[in-house]
């Protein structure tokens, strides 16, 4: 793909972004070895699975997501546009809501697959979806989003991607009036990361929130930039990031709120935290608030250093060693972000993900103590 168009790094949104590895993994071929998915299912409602960006109907159970044609609305984002219309879409409404949390596999092996979504939810309708990525090569993923009045949305993803790949995802959500929109993601897998967002809060009293966990070691590069935009009164949004780099990795987290001249009463928060857990490794945070009303509630808090000394001696002072001190710190500094997922199942597995995660990290050390993960891919092996 010698035609590839690639934002550069001068550009303010892509500054920490390192896009070096894509043209090679687009011009690559799927060698058509992926990991079993069956572990990675979490409950037994529907279930949707893409091999390299390719619908496999013998192992799915898509409810009421089709496949086809779907509007992405991602046309202006240099990554999102490249997955053109072909994908699923689910379109739920209060009279035909799904009975479980709807699971989307997407697992590659090798090479790059773009795949685009829309998720249309009716008004007094909900959904819950959860997408897991694992495997090798670039995963590129736009979803167009829409919540009518009262419609509520809970959006759960796990990047689980094997060393050398990466995985992008661009989201474009109109959320209504009296609606609410709720999205995790864990970054927890070998290879990088881009996640983007423009949440636009279109009607009155609607809500919002994002966030999630960067966990990055080695060379990884973990990337989120999002947008929440007000354009109504009495909307709420929330902004939860949490990041722990290692060894020399680097994550970055730039979150902007905008609140335009009409939308008085808006409450907006943002939390943007980060851990090294190594002076080499690199965290990058970028709060921002633009507001154009007057009567609004907004505030932003941003941190970036160690684990606190003084937390570590009371509990070394409590009989606690060193390496189980600073993973049961790292620990909850991790599940602060998780805790937002309202799906008790899925939240137990994102935390499992995590914790595995934490478990092969040399500072916290493998006396971490874990509970059985279901993910792939976290360490480059199937």
């Amino acid at each position: 793909m010698a035609s590839l168009a690639l934002p550069s790094s001068r550009e303010e949104a892509w500054r920490w972004s390192d896009l070096s590895a894509l043209p090679a993994l687009a011009e690559a071929r799927p060698s058509g070895a992926i990991p079993a998915p069956d572990v990675l299912w979490i409950g037994d409602g529907p279930r949707l699975l893409f091999v390299d960006g390719v619908y496999d109907p013998s192992r799915s159970n898509p409810g009421p997501v089709e496949i086809g044609p779907a509007d992405a609305r991602a046309a202006r984002h240099p990554l999102g546009r490249l997955a053109g219309t072909r994908g699923w879409r689910l379109r739920i409404g209060a009279e035909h809501m799904p009975s479980g949390t709807i699971e989307i596999v997407h697992l590659g092996s090798g090479g790059a697959s773009h795949l685009a979504a829309e998720i249309e939810i009716g008004e007094d309708a909900q959904a819950s979806i959860v997408e897991s990525f694992a495997g090798a090569g670039w995963a590129n993923r736009a979803t167009g989003i829409t919540l009518a009045r009262s419609g509520r949305l809970m959006l759960m993803r796990r990047i689980l991607g094997a060393a050398g790949g990466f995985t992008s995802l661009a989201d474009t959500a109109e959320i209504g009036t009296g609606a609410s929109l709720i999205a995790t993601t864990l970054a927890a897998g070998a290879g990088d990361s881009r996640i983007d967002a423009h949440l636009t809060l279109a009607g009155e009293e609607a809500f919002a929130e994002a966030g999630g966990a960067l966990l990055a070691r080695g060379q990884q590069r973990h990337d989120a930039a999002l947008v929440l935009r007000h354009a109504e009164p009495h909307g709420q949004s929330r902004q939860v990031w949490r990041a722990v780099a290692d060894d020399q990795a680097t994550a970055s987290v730039a979150a902007r709120v905008e609140v335009a001249r009409d939308a008085q009463k808006t409450d907006a928060e943002q939390s943007l935290r980060g851990v090294l857990l190594q002076r080499t490794a690199t965290i990058n945070a970028k709060p921002e608030l633009e507001i154009f009303a007057d009567d609004v509630k907004c505030a932003h808090g941003c941190a970036v250093g160690e684990l606190d000394r003084g937390a570590l001696f009371y509990l070394n002072s409590r009989g606690i060693p060193p390496a189980p001190a600073r993973a049961l710190l790292t620990r909850a500094f991790v599940a602060d972000a998780l805790a937002r997922i309202g799906e008790e199942a899925v939240r137990e597995v994102f935390v499992a993900d995590a914790d595995n995660w934490l478990s092969n990290s040399p500072f916290v050390s493998s006396e971490v103590e874990t509970r059985p993960s279901t993910s792939l891919g976290t360490n480059g092996r199937d």
